[in-house]
């Protein structure tokens, strides 16, 4: 799901996106309980959202090598 409705402070960039003006990977816990996934250089675009759940089993096949 795609959201749009998203407030711009409360973003956090990726640990790993660089401090040299690139595209950099953000997330945000929404007023729901869900995860963002979006683009710092692109929000007007939305951010995609996950459950908690879907988001930590994301983040563990990204960080066994298994994506």
């Amino acid at each position: 799901m795609v959201r749009y409705d998203l407030p711009d402070n409360a973003w956090v960039k990726s640990s790993y996106s660089p401090d040299n003006g690139g595209n950099c990977v953000e997330i945000q816990q929404t007023s729901d309980g869900l995860v963002a996934l979006g683009d710092s250089k692109g929000r007007s675009l939305g951010a995609h959202t996950f459950a908690p759940r879907e988001w930590q089993t994301f983040v563990a096949a990204v960080r066994d090598g298994s994506l």
